[in-house]
């Protein structure tokens, strides 16, 4: 079995791989070249034992490629959340307009992988309550969410695309 499928598979969005990408490589250039130079300044300072300026940047270098690893992870795992025009069913990738029964809210949501959920902007992982229990799920179709608050039933308004 190979490395890439030992984990489980990133879904991304080609917006999101973009952003990973551009992380992957800031960290990988810039800011370790960055750390490597207060590293090398702290270091000319002599004793290393009381010097804060090199603690920080040992700290910021260890913090810098745990992050890399993790990116590097995901970048060696992603499958693009496919755009999807066929909007009969609610799939990753999908902008769902969804009604709260019981307070008549309107509420819209962006479903896509885990690593870009984004609550606070109605971006929802596939994996999320409400994320789960509407994929597969046409327009007009009222879906029961299971929540740690008990169940909420939304009645789906509409389907879209991400890019309409």
């Amino acid at each position: 079995m190979s490395e890439k499928n030992k984990e489980k598979p990133v879904h991304l969005t080609k917006e999101g791989l973009e952003k990973l990408q551009n992380e992957f490589n800031e960290r990988t250039g810039a800011l370790r070249r960055e750390i490597s130079d207060r590293l090398e300044e702290a270091r000319k300072q002599g004793d290393l034992s009381e010097n804060s300026e090199y603690d920080d940047a040992k700290e910021a270098q260890r913090v810098n490629e745990e992050a890399i690893v993790e990116l590097q992870k995901k970048l060696d795992n992603y499958v693009i959340i496919d755009e999807d025009s066929d909007t009969s069913t609610v799939k990753m990738g999908h902008r769902v307009t969804l009604i709260d029964c019981e307070y008549n809210e309107e509420e819209e949501y962006y479903i896509v992988g885990s690593s870009e959920a984004d609550p606070l902007n109605n971006r929802i992982s596939n994996e999320s309550p409400v994320g789960a229990a509407i994929l597969g799920h046409k327009k007009g179709e009222t879906v029961d969410v299971k929540t740690q608050f008990g169940v909420i039933k939304y009645k789906i308004k509409k389907i879209r695309a991400a890019g309409n």
